[in-house]
This record gives C-alpha cells, sequence and structure tokens, in this order.
C-alpha cells in the first residue's frame, strides 16, 4: 500500500495515511465532529507521540488505557475528545489484533465483492453504516480497492464526480466542496427539521388555556 492521497493537507500526514492501512482507518475513526483536516492527521500525530514512524496494532492495543487517553489528550489534542476517541482507536486495534492479527489491510486483500468488504468494515468498533460506506469509497476512490460491486456498496458516496465525503477529497479546491456539501445538507436538514414542529396558532393557544381552567 502505497497511494498519494491528499486528506490531511499536510505532507507528513499524507504520506502516512497513503502507506499505511491502520493509519487510514484510525483516521477515518477520528473524522468525527472535528475538521476532516485535523481527523486524519491525528494518526501521524499518535505515531510520533509513540516514538514510531508508523502505527503498531499489537501496541495500541495493549497500552495503557490510562496513558493512551494522556497521550491523545496532550497539546494540540488528537481530537476534541481525546479520552473517548482513545478508547474507540484501542478498541479497533484490539479487534484488528483478534481477527485479522493486527494486519488493517488484511480487511480488504481477499473482500471478493463490495458486499464483502462493508459487512467486513461494518464489524469494526466505532464504524457504523455510513462510516463504512464512506471509507469504503476511499478505497475504491484513491486507494484502488475495487472488489466487484464496490461502488454500489458504498452507496452515494461511491459516485463517481461527487464531493460528499472525505473520499473525494484531493486537494484544497475538493476539500473546499466537500466542506460545501456537507454545510449545505445539515443547513437542510435543520430546515426540514423546523418545517415538521407543529406550530400552536393563537386561537389554540387560547382554547387550550381556557380548556384547562
Amino acid at each position: 500500500m502505497n497511494v498519494t492521497v491528499r486528506l490531511a493537507q499536510q505532507p507528513e500526514a499524507d504520506e502516512l495515511l497513503g502507506r499505511s492501512a491502520l493509519a487510514a482507518l484510525v483516521g477515518m475513526l477520528l473524522d468525527q465532529q472535528v475538521p476532516m483536516e485535523w481527523a486524519f492527521t491525528g494518526p501521524l500525530t499518535i505515531a510520533q507521540r509513540l516514538g514510531r514512524d508508523d502505527l503498531d496494532a499489537h501496541e495500541i492495543a495493549t497500552y495503557s488505557p490510562e496513558e493512551f487517553v494522556a497521550l491523545l489528550s496532550a497539546k494540540p489534542a488528537v481530537h476534541r475528545y481525546p479520552a473517548a476517541m482513545a478508547k474507540r482507536v484501542q478498541q479497533l486495534c484490539q479487534f484488528l489484533v483478534a481477527q485479522y492479527d493486527g494486519d488493517a489491510a488484511a480487511l480488504w486483500k481477499d473482500a471478493r465483492t463490495g458486499k464483502e468488504l462493508l459487512s467486513r468494515l461494518n464489524a469494526l468498533p466505532g464504524f457504523g453504516k455510513q462510516k463504512s460506506q464512506i471509507f469504503l469509497a476511499l478505497l475504491g476512490k484513491q486507494y484502488g480497492v475495487r472488489p466487484e460491486g464496490w461502488r454500489e456498496a458504498a452507496g452515494v458516496y461511491g459516485e463517481e464526480g461527487a464531493h460528499r465525503s472525505v473520499a473525494d477529497i484531493t486537494g484544497p479546491e475538493s476539500l473546499a466542496l466537500v466542506r460545501e456539501f456537507k454545510q449545505e445538507t445539515k443547513r437542510a436538514a435543520k430546515e426540514a427539521k423546523a418545517a415538521a414542529k407543529p406550530r400552536t396558532t393563537t386561537r389554540t393557544a387560547t382554547a387550550a388555556v381556557s380548556g384547562a381552567r
């Protein structure tokens, strides 16, 4: 695994993401409630604080939980919620050690179909359906992992020419487009929620007060 990606928008962090399957997985895990660049810089920060040039699932899986929380919490913190994410990263690595002997790339090496790979990703701690589909799209679009039916399994995130997720980020311009799409999606969801909220008219409110007397 050695590809060129620009997910973190930081050369050293992106270099690690391009050669380390575990770093890519951890970056995807961290991509929640923080800017995408922050999340995908996280694997490099963790590796550097461990004194390594890559992440090792066995090492992280057996690391002291308290010390690992401290490692992610040190400023600048790896995530907005370093304690919670430290636990999730360790759970992910423990799962990989138990199921794949610590080899993150084994998740997709022999996956015959996109559906099978999606199922494997869904089984990972911290990976729900949406995160699994986005990572599957990322693997297909940028890492060359393309089992039969991968686009279909990735859903809308697998669409060619889309700018929906980190799977579509190849530089500053596409990052801006993805961020714009996410903001528009949130805005539309907020407006839909507000529109669906029942409104109490003055007449109804008056009747309710009268009836309560």
